[in-house]
C-alpha cells in the first residue's frame, strides 16, 4: 500500500494494476485492433475488386481514402460529445455498429455503395480512436499508464498487419475473395463487443462532472473497496466551446503539436501502407505481395520495440528521432535508382518499423497533452486532422503514381516527415514526468 492515503484508502492513481484494469485494457485494445484491421483490409481487397467493380485509378483512390475521410468527421464530433456526455456511450456500442457495416460490405455491387459503407465505417472508427484512448488513460494507474497506453500501438499494428496476412491467405478463394476479406473485419468487433458492454463510465470523468458519489461507487465496485475516487482535475471544467478552448493561448501550442505530430506520421504511413504492393511493383520489386508481408511484419515488430522503449526515452527525442530516421530511409528510396529488391524491401521495412514504433507516442503523448475535460476533444481534433490529411494522401497516391511515377509520390512523403520533425523539434513540450493533467 502507498504511504499516502486518502481517508485510509489507496489514492486512485496509486492502486495496483488489477483484473478490472486488465479488462479495460483488453476492451480498449480489442477496439483498436478492430480499427487497424478495418483499415488494413482495404489494400488487398481493392486489388481483388478491380475486376468485379471495374475500378479506375480515381475510384481506387476514393475507396482507399474513404474510411480515413470518415474518420475525420467521426473523431471531430466524438471528442466534444465524449467530453460532455461521457466516454461510455460511444465506447459501449460503436463496435456493434461497426460489425454490422463490415458485414454489409460482403454484398456491395457498386462502387458508390461501397464508398458509402467505407465512409460510415470510417466515422465509427473515428469515434473509437477518441474514446479508447480517453477511457484507457483515465482508468490506468499512473505507474502502468505509459506501458499500457503504448500497447494500443501494438494492438493497432497487429490488426493492420493481420488484415494483410488474412487477405493474402484468402487469395486462393478466387475472384470474389475480396468480399470474404472484407467480411472478416466484423469478427474482432463482435468478439470485443460483450466486454465493451460491461464497462462502467470513466471515474475521472464522473468526478470532473460533479458526480463524485457515483465515481466512488464505481471505483469501490470495479477497482477495490480500498481505493479512493480520483481527485478533480486542477483545470476548470469547460461548459461549452471546447474547440475554442483548444485554440486559446493556454492550449494552442499543445493542440498544434498534437495535430502536426499525428498528421505528419500518418500521411506517409497510410499512403504507402494502403498500397504497399502497388508501390513495390512500381519500383519493379518482384514478389510484391511477399514484400508487403515483410512491410507489415515490420509494422508489428516496430510497435513492440516502441513499447519497450517508450518510457525510457524523452518524448521529444523519440518523436523527432523517428521522423528523421523514417525520412532518411524514404529519401534513399526516392533518389536511389536501380536499387536491388532486397534493399528496397529493407528500406521500406525500416520506414514502417520506425513509424510504427513512434506511433506509441500517439497513444501515450496525446493524452498527456490535455486535461480531462479537453482530452477527448483534443485527441479528436488531432485524429481528425491526421485523417483528413491521410485521406487526401491516400486518394492522391495512386493518381500521382499513375501520372508521374512512384518516386515523386515517395518524395512528397519525405517532405511531410521533415515538416513533422521540424515542428516537434521547435514546439513539442516534454511530458514524460507529467501526470497532473491525467489524474
Amino acid at each position: 500500500m502507498s504511504k499516502q492515503t486518502v481517508g485510509a484508502r489507496i489514492p486512485f492513481a496509486e492502486v495496483r494494476f488489477g483484473s478490472f484494469h486488465r479488462r479495460v485494457a483488453v476492451a480498449s485494445m480489442g477496439g483498436v485492433f478492430s480499427d487497424g484491421y478495418g483499415l488494413g483490409i482495404i489494400g488487398v481487397a481493392l486489388t481483388g475488386a478491380d475486376a468485379d467493380l471495374h475500378l479506375s485509378a480515381l475510384w481506387v483512390g476514393l475507396l482507399g481514402g474513404a474510411s480515413l475521410a470518415g474518420l475525420f468527421l467521426g473523431a471531430l464530433l466524438a471528442g466534444p460529445f465524449a467530453d460532455q456526455h461521457g466516454r461510455r456511450p460511444l465506447f459501449a456500442y460503436n463496435m456493434g455498429l461497426l460489425a454490422l457495416l463490415s458485414v454489409g460490405q460482403f454484398w456491395v455491387h457498386s462502387s458508390a455503395a461501397w464508398l458509402l459503407l467505407r465512409l460510415s465505417i470510417g466515422f465509427l472508427l473515428g469515434t473509437d480512436y477518441v474514446v479508447s484512448k480517453a477511457m484507457l488513460s483515465e482508468w490506468m494507474p499512473s505507474r502502468s499508464r505509459p506501458r499500457i497506453m503504448g500497447m494500443l500501438s501494438i494492438a493497432w499494428a497487429a490488426g493492420y498487419a493481420i488484415a494483410y496476412f488474412t487477405s493474402f491467405a484468402l487469395l486462393f478463394i478466387g475472384h470474389e475473395a475480396w468480399r470474404w476479406m472484407l467480411l472478416t473485419s466484423a469478427v474482432p468487433c463482435l468478439l470485443i463487443l460483450p466486454l465493451r458492454l460491461q464497462m462502467p463510465e470513466s471515474a475521472v470523468w464522473l468526478v470532473d462532472h460533479g458526480q463524485a458519489d457515483r465515481a466512488s461507487t464505481v471505483v469501490s465496485r470495479y477497482v477495490s473497496p480500498d481505493a479512493a475516487a480520483p481527485v478533480p482535475s486542477p483545470v476548470a471544467i469547460v461548459a461549452t466551446g471546447r474547440w475554442r478552448q483548444l485554440g486559446s493561448a493556454a492550449w494552442r501550442q499543445r493542440t498544434g503539436v498534437a495535430c502536426a505530430l499525428f498528421t505528419c506520421q500518418v500521411i506517409p504511413y497510410f499512403a504507402v501502407g494502403t498500397f504497399v504492393s502497388r508501390v513495390l511493383s512500381a519500383l519493379t520489386v518482384s514478389g510484391s505481395y511477399v514484400g508487403g508481408l515483410v512491410y507489415n511484419a515490420a509494422l508489428l515488430l516496430g510497435a513492440v520495440l516502441g513499447l519497450v522503449t517508450v518510457d525510457r526515452i524523452a518524448r521529444r527525442t523519440f518523436i523527432v528521432g523517428s521522423f528523421v530516421i523514417s525520412a532518411t530511409a524514404m529519401s534513399v528510396l526516392t533518389v536511389g535508382s536501380a536499387l536491388p529488391g532486397w534493399l528496397t524491401v529493407t528500406l521500406f521495412a525500416v520506414f514502417a518499423g520506425v513509424l510504427s514504433a513512434a506511433s506509441n507516442m500517439v497513444y501515450v503523448y496525446l493524452p498527456e497533452l490535455f486535461p480531462t475535460d479537453l482530452r477527448a476533444s483534443g485527441i479528436g481534433l488531432a485524429v481528425a486532422s491526421s485523417r483528413i490529411g491521410s485521406a487526401i494522401s491516400t486518394f492522391l497516391l495512386p493518381l500521382i503514381v499513375a501520372g508521374f511515377g512512384v518516386r515523386p509520390a515517395l518524395g512528397c512523403c519525405v517532405i511531410v516527415l521533415v515538416i513533422g520533425a521540424l515542428i516537434c523539434f521547435k514546439w513539442a513540450p516534454e511530458t514524460r514526468r507529467q501526470s497532473a493533467l491525467i489524474i
